[in-house]
């Protein structure tokens, strides 16, 4: 039997079941709405978030901060993976959060590897310990949803929190003819953008603001052609 918090946690807030009408004409059904709402994919690109950190080197006894991790597509991998206390995710939907703890987590029994989840507005980490640094951390389908100013918010949170020789990775949509298109307005998020592609430029320009470097990894073979980038202190 399932507890009535979790049931609960599997269903869509309505917030997000007005979003569905709107789009499909129809309430959602079932109890995953909660992946819907961060893109669908959910296993493609879970698991990719987590062989591509892998493959950079991350291994159980790193720290990893998860910048908008959502419900834990790619989080669940990595908690899995991480030694106890080792994820720290933050989002700013804390319907996401509930989610992804009460149905996510509880259903795959990862609750004992304790990862640290946090809402948190406009990229604060003012909750998280103050002297807890990262070997790695993970922006995952952000970037592409943030104006130019946000992400340079971002850096400017998250950086300072890098631990030495740590690396920050972001994925973005490139745009193919060099302009900075910052899209439109989310249809419901209104802090967030859609269709938004930038340049490489651009984000060498916001690295050199921040004194940080840049690098560009390019295609990691993601769906949605989403390229990778690593910034480092």
């Amino acid at each position: 039997m399932l507890s009535r918090r979790v049931k609960a946690a599997m269903k869509p807030p309505k917030l997000f079941r007005w979003i569905r009408r709107k789009i499909r004409g129809k309430e959602p059904s079932g109890p995953t709405w909660h992946r819907a709402a961060v893109g669908g994919h959910w296993d493609t690109i879970g698991r990719l978030q987590f062989a591509f950190l892998e493959s950079r080197g991350l291994q159980p006894q790193h720290y990893l901060l998860d910048v908008g991790c959502g419900s834990l597509r790619g989080g669940l991998h990595f908690i899995r993976h991480l030694d106890a206390g080792h994820y720290f995710g933050i989002d700013h939907e804390q319907a996401l959060l509930d989610a992804g703890r009460e149905v996510e987590l509880a259903g795959a029994r990862l609750e004992h590897k304790d990862p640290q989840l946090f809402r948190s507005d406009d990229f604060d980490l003012s909750l998280l310990p103050p002297d807890r640094t990262f070997e790695f951390a993970l922006a995952q389908s952000l970037f592409t949803h943030l104006t130019p100013d946000m992400i340079d918010l971002c850096l400017a949170k998250v950086m300072p929190r890098l631990a030495p020789g740590g690396t920050f990775y972001a994925t973005f949509q490139e745009s193919e003819d060099g302009t900075i298109d910052p899209g439109k307005p989310h249809r419901w998020r209104t802090q967030e953008r859609r269709g938004t592609h930038y340049p490489f430029l651009m984000f060498e320009n916001l690295a050199r603001k921040a004194n940080v470097s840049v690098e560009y990894i390019g295609d990691w073979h993601h769906p949605r052609q989403q390229m990778m980038l690593a910034f480092r202190a």
